[in-house]
């Protein structure tokens, strides 16, 4: 068969060399295994798989993959994708569904048990606190380990530190001296080197909210980015005002660490740009993209809502706020009752402290950041402390699914995939390695993997009936165990691993 094959001068060399004919066999056989791996039919008839997602549209953002497939799993890998019928221990029947990578948050700030249940339901497989993060990030870690429904993942957090170093009440976020007073020569040395202790800890990013630290000095927010530049790690931000010192645009505080990225070579990260931008993100969006243009490692995020949530006792509301942001007392939503407040109210529960729903972003801002290719999407979750907490933590993903690709189709399905689980992943693979297969559908990746019904997704958590389950994801798999079955949550199952940058004596 394989003489009929080949052209007339090869078959009379073969006459004139005999013995060439089994190496020239072998050569055929290994291209033809080849062309089958490249086509994905690769895997071992007879292999057993821990599980076997059959029969559904695989769809990999890093390749472009959207065809159907089965997925065999092994070890927590993806050890399989093949357009032959596969066999494992548990038998995930996905026709009609999409298999996915998994979701990466970059951006949450629950990080418990409860929190993690909404999240997996919502598609989620890794949730990452890297904007506030952490004054210790061994204990943090070392706090979920073994007990976690999916992955975790903290930074070292500037405020947190601030907050330790100035001896401040504050505890999620600063009150008084962290968030008011500049720091003293040596407060910024003590500040500095737990930060650096952090990265050598293994934080992945670092995480800086300065508009809740206003005094701190912009010599201050150098240093800071300078100490993540040594550590290879982005700067997730929180703009320093969202225009309440400049009333009309927020561009001088991206202007602020747009600088301090290219004074250090930092890798800048603005979470939430719709809410830092408001009615004026068009403008910061241009302003980042600007940067890039010229080099610089600008990245950006959004959450697809019309309303951003914070402490009320925060710098955010000192005088001002309103001008900034266009909105007055009436679009504060108080998260325990869900009432709208007033100046009375505002004044009291400014005093006790809690968290509020801030209805300040433009329908339209909020779906061109959703749509835009460039802009990940990350949830910025609110530990669950009130029934009206903002929906965020409960229903982005799904969110964007559902509403922003097939009902308003304001981008593709592959869109918002890559930028719910590959954009993450690749940003953070230069400070943690692990994350090179995390956010893919490939042989060798973790498997991480989340399925859902196209048709159906959808977000059910909503500002009046926040603590709601998604709809339409109907298996998630956290390092190939089932923590979503049939749209049910697994009860019993831990297989969250730390997602952490080596640590100092790994470097």
């Amino acid at each position: 068969m394989l003489m009929r094959q080949v052209s007339v001068p090869i078959r009379r060399f073969l006459g004139k060399h005999p013995k060439a004919f089994g190496v020239i066999a072998a050569i055929s056989a290994l291209a033809i295994f080849g062309v089958l791996r490249a086509r994905g039919q690769g895997a071992a008839p007879s292999q057993h798989y821990d599980v076997v997602i059959a029969n559904g549209r695989v769809m990999d953002p890093e390749s472009g993959l959207d065809a159907v497939r089965n997925v065999g799993i092994s070890g927590g890998k993806i050890a399989a994708i093949s357009t032959a019928p596969l066999t494992g221990t548990t038998m995930i029947d996905a026709k009609g569904l999409v298999v996915a990578p998994g979701f990466i948050d970059m951006h949450e700030h629950g990080q418990e048990e409860r929190n993690y249940e909404f999240q997996a339901h919502d598609g989620v497989t890794t949730s990452l606190e890297l904007e506030v993060g952490t004054n210790d990030v061994a204990k943090w870690y070392a706090a979920r380990e073994g007990k976690s429904l999916i992955n975790f993942g903290v930074s070292i957090g500037h405020i947190p530190v601030r907050i330790q170093v100035m001896h401040d009440p504050g505890t999620f976020l600063p009150e008084g001296d962290a968030a008011r007073k500049p720091a003293t020569p040596e407060q910024l040395a003590q500040i500095s080197a737990l930060m650096e202790k952090g990265f050598r800890e293994g934080a992945l990013a670092e995480g800086m909210g300065i508009n809740y630290t206003a005094a701190a000095t912009h010599q201050e927010i150098i240093d800071m980015f300078r100490i993540a530049a040594k550590y290879h790690a982005s700067v997730h931000v929180h703009l320093r005002y969202a225009g309440i010192k400049e009333p009309n645009t927020g561009l001088a505080a991206l202007e602020e660490v747009i600088a301090a990225a290219a004074e250090t070579g930092a890798q800048l990260h603005v979470v939430h740009i719709t809410s830092m931008g408001l009615r004026d993100t068009p403008q910061l969006i241009a302003m980042v993209e600007g940067a890039r243009k010229h080099g610089l490692q600008v990245t950006m995020e959004c959450y697809p809502y019309n309303a951003a949530s914070t402490e009320l006792q925060s710098t955010i509301f000192d005088p001002g706020w309103q001008e900034a942001m266009a909105i007055t007392y009436k679009d504060l939503q108080w998260a325990d009752t869900g009432e709208r407040l007033t100046p009375e109210t505002f004044a009291k529960y400014r005093k006790q402290g809690g968290v509020v729903v801030i209805y300040s972003i433009p329908d339209q801002v909020a779906r061109e950041a959703v749509a835009n290719p460039d802009i990940m999407i990350a949830s910025d979750g609110m530990p669950l402390t009130g029934a009206k907490v903002h929906p965020r933590g409960q229903g982005t993903y799904a969110r964007v699914l559902g509403y922003y690709v097939r009902e308003q189709k304001a981008l593709s399905l592959m869109a918002a995939l890559r930028k719910m689980s590959f954009m993450p992943a690749e940003q953070l693979a230069t400070r943690a390695p692990a994350f090179k297969n995390k956010g893919r559908i490939r042989v060798g990746a973790d498997a991480d993997i989340t399925v859902f019904n196209p048709a159906t997704v959808i977000d059910k958590a909503t500002f009046e009936q926040p603590l709601q389950y998604s709809a339409g994801i109907e298996f998630v798999l956290v390092n190939g165990v089932p923590v979503i079955k049939n749209g049910d949550f697994v009860k019993g199952v831990f297989p969250g691993r730390p997602a952490r940058a080596p640590s100092a004596g790994d470097f």
